[in-house]
């Protein structure tokens, strides 16, 4: 087995590669002077198990094309298997047509991922699960519920928890979480979208008076959304309220919103790399998923299940 990394989240990869006591395989990922990407690898990969780590996260575009490149390149240096592991799959949120005359990019990309030579796609908490079928090749969605659970039991397993989920699409993932919170009350946040980046929260389903609120989501992006879901079960009479979500994208004025929000604490996972330091005093931590990938991948490469991980 190899473990290769592309730029978009070097410190991931090198605690999935610290994890299982594998390095990394040493390679050139660089870019000519119009921006063109230029990929070299300088090890033997002929006949090897190779497992590649890009997330196609901001910038979203020069990150896809970097992951597609070093497909070309582990394919033409003859690699047996290549599985992409992307713990952030980037444009997934446009996994329908909203409209007339509109593109279905999550399924664009599949198609490029593909056309490029991967096997197999491992991704971590995909928007939509549909996006699994665009896909004509294996694809292993991984669920960070597990991480999540095992972090509100640590810090809050002796308050009163209602699990929240800030929109209707979202109540199958905190139902979910919800289970593995012993079975926790769950709420629903009523929200109307009028156009991307915009939210306004218009009911509570669901008593959270007096409760410790966690409200669950896949993307927090311009944190609208959790913002507004905060100040409206705090109006509702909530103990305190903590949001947890898979990505991180957190674009534009996030986190100085996140700041002066109702919000306790902001939970965001390593699966973007922000190239910041998250400065001590700020609402935003990180937990890391790099234990559960790196279990994926040695499963994946032991040809043994990975969907135990969640049981």
């Amino acid at each position: 087995m190899k473990l290769l990394a592309g730029n978009s989240n070097a410190p991931l990869a090198r605690a999935i590669s610290d994890y299982l006591e594998i390095p990394l395989t040493k390679a050139s990922v660089r870019r000519f002077a119009d921006e063109e990407i230029f990929v070299e690898i300088h090890e033997n990969v002929r006949g090897e198990d190779v497992f590649l780590i890009q997330s196609t996260s901001y910038p979203a575009n020069d990150n896809l094309m970097e992951l597609l490149i070093c497909i070309d390149a582990l394919r033409r240096a003859s690699a047996k298997r290549i599985t992409a592991v992307m713990p952030y799959f980037g444009y997934a949120r446009q996994d329908r047509k909203p409209g007339p005359r509109t593109p279905i990019s999550a399924k664009l990309v599949a198609n490029l991922i593909t056309t490029a030579g991967a096997n197999r796609v491992l991704s971590v908490d995909l928007h939509a699960g549909q996006i699994q079928g665009f896909f004509d090749i294996p694809t292993d969605n991984l669920f960070g519920a597990p991480v999540v659970s095992a972090d509100i039991q640590a810090r809050f397993g002796d308050q009163p928890i209602t699990v929240v989920s800030p929109d209707v699409g979202g109540v199958v993932r905190a139902r979910s979480l919800a289970k593995r919170l012993e079975n926790a009350p769950l709420a629903i946040v009523d929200k109307r979208r009028e156009k991307a980046g915009e939210s306004e929260v218009m009911n509570i389903i669901g008593d959270v008076e007096g409760r410790f609120c966690i409200l669950i989501d896949d993307i927090v992006d311009s944190a609208g959304t959790l913002c507004n879901a905060a100040a409206a079960l705090k109006a509702q009479g909530a103990r305190g309220v903590v949001a947890y979500v898979t990505h991180g994208v957190l674009s534009g004025g996030a986190a100085a919103r996140v700041a002066a929000s109702e919000l306790t604490e902001l939970v965001v996972t390593d699966s973007i790399y922000s190239g910041e330091t998250d400065l001590p005093g700020t609402k935003i931590r990180r937990l890391t998923i790099a234990p559960l990938l790196a279990e994926a991948v040695r499963r994946i490469a032991d040809e043994s299940s990975v969907s135990s991980l969640f049981d």
